[in-house]
């Protein structure tokens, strides 16, 4: 009876811990551009579109970055990874892209330099249409699950693999609204992979909220998708590439 006592007190104060164990941490992905492929997607291009695309890229199709995550239980932020501090903030080395979601209150606050401006996109989450799969892998130490939505606006097909104990309905890019973190995501078919290559548990050192002032034009989720539709119309119609004024 003693040892039987002791050991439902030894599991109780595991559950205790495993239930007391904030879901916060951070995730480094490492985002992979495969320039061939994206541009031989574009048929409406012109032959001097596809000669710049030769000069610029050359022989290098394959193009690799990291970006971060930062989340908790209710808030997330996705950007680049920091590189310096100034005054107590963040420094970034490419083009406004910070990605913030506020799941407790389902706010979307999206800070995206595109088309020559900085845009704030501000308005509720607004989750793509997933359906789930019957496919599993392992992404970093997790197994995941596979789930498939489409953006009809830039007609790309998104194959998204989720970990559902990492229960923060969220992930990379513009993507989250899957019963856990997204830590894959793949863009047609491999023109972008974006994938979790190393996860950690443990406490933001940084307010991962929406910084008090932004730069910025604010818009809704209704004009943000009226400012990439009608963009991409024009492009096609011009025969230009429309992705070099905007996130492929």
């Amino acid at each position: 009876m003693k040892s039987l006592v002791v050991t439902l007190l030894l599991l109780s104060t595991a559950c205790l811990s495993v239930s007391a164990q904030k879901m916060e941490g951070e995730i480094t992905y490492e985002k992979t551009y495969h320039w061939t492929r994206i541009y031989s997607r574009l048929t409406f291009l012109s032959n001097e579109e596809k000669d710049r695309m030769k000069m610029t890229w050359g022989k290098n199709d394959e193009y690799k970055k990291d970006m971060k995550l930062y989340f908790n239980e209710n808030k997330t932020f996705y950007s680049y990874p920091q590189n310096q501090e100034n005054d107590g903030g963040w420094s970034w080395n490419e083009k406004d892209f910070r990605i913030y979601r506020d799941q407790q209150n389902e706010k979307r606050t999206d800070v995206i330099e595109m088309l020559g401006k900085t845009y704030i996109v501000e308005d509720s989450i607004q989750s793509p249409k997933w359906k789930v799969m019957n496919k599993i892998k392992e992404i970093a130490g997790y197994m995941c699950m596979m789930a498939v939505t489409e953006d009809t606006i830039k007609g790309q097909k998104i194959t998204a693999w989720f970990a559902d104990n990492l229960p923060v309905p969220a992930g990379p890019e513009l993507y989250g609204g899957l019963p856990g973190m997204i830590l894959e995501l793949d863009v047609n078919d491999g023109d972008i992979t974006v994938t979790a290559k190393k996860i950690e548990m443990k406490a933001n050192k940084e307010d991962i909220g929406v910084p008090k002032k932004l730069k910025g034009k604010k818009i809704t989720n209704r004009q943000y998708d009226q400012l990439l539709s009608t963009h991409i119309r024009d492009s096609i119609k011009a025969h230009r590439n429309p992705f070099w004024a905007l996130p492929y």
